[in-house]
């Protein structure tokens, strides 16, 4: 092999430069194109940015996208030339009057991740699908987390994934099968999040999702979220 298949990071690693913090990946299963997210507290700069974008030419990517990004966060990628691939809505819950759990979920076993991934395939358009390192990344992106299913082996047919940290909670991921659409499952998973979120102590929930995605907005409006005025960018460009 050659080119980002043989030379792309395939976990996670992290460029730092005087305070200044980036992890850099494989975005899903691409071995061409690049995920690159803020880890620091404060804004990348413009030249740090460039910097990064160095390191993933060097390692063969050809494309990049960010992690979901406030406009604050967003200022250094766009003079580093990113546009706006997305453009996502943000959400949040005072976990009062949350929905009720109307189906047994359970903590999927490890061997059942490859089906949980066939949900989230069926679930999302091709650039938003995770894979094995995507889940990885979202089972690991909070010091605590909550990992659900609903259904058996073949069966399998929805999940969520919820974190927490510093009191704030956060719907990670939630997919639910086309198929079994209509049931209330997506329903049950937020429930289900949300009530572990408060009885942890978080005093907030947050969830983002694509404006176009009306299905998803529509749910989270009907469990009690509402949208926020400052939305998130996912940011691109070609290296």
């Amino acid at each position: 092999m050659t080119g980002a298949a043989s030379r792309g990071v395939a976990q996670s690693e992290t460029i730092e430069r005087r305070g200044e913090r980036a992890r850099l990946a494989s975005w899903r299963a691409d071995g061409a194109v690049a995920h690159l997210s803020p880890a620091a507290m404060r804004p990348l700069s413009a030249d740090f940015v460039g910097s990064c974008l160095d390191a993933l030419r060097a390692r063969g990517f050809t494309f990049v996208v960010t992690s979901a990004l406030s406009e604050a966060e967003s200022a250094g990628f766009l003079r580093a030339g990113f546009d706006v691939q997305e453009e996502l809505e943000l959400l949040t819950h005072d976990l009062n009057a949350i929905p009720d759990v109307g189906h047994r979920l359970r903590r999927p076993r490890r061997q059942e991740r490859a089906r949980v991934l066939v949900v989230d395939g069926a679930a999302f358009d091709a650039f938003w699908r995770l894979h094995h390192g995507g889940l990885d990344d979202a089972l690991r992106a909070t010091p605590a987390v909550r990992f659900r299913v609903h259904g058996r082996g073949e069966r399998i047919d929805s999940y969520v994934i919820g974190g927490r940290g510093a009191g704030t909670g956060y719907v990670q991921r939630l997919a639910v099968h086309p198929d079994a659409r209509g049931r209330g499952l997506g329903r049950s998973l937020v429930g289900d999040v949300l009530r572990w979120m408060r009885r942890h102590g978080a005093a907030r929930a947050l969830v983002n999702t694509q404006r176009s995605n009306e299905a998803a907005l529509a749910l989270y409006r009907a469990c009690g979220f509402r949208v926020l005025p400052e939305g998130l960018q996912v940011l691109a460009r070609a290296l």
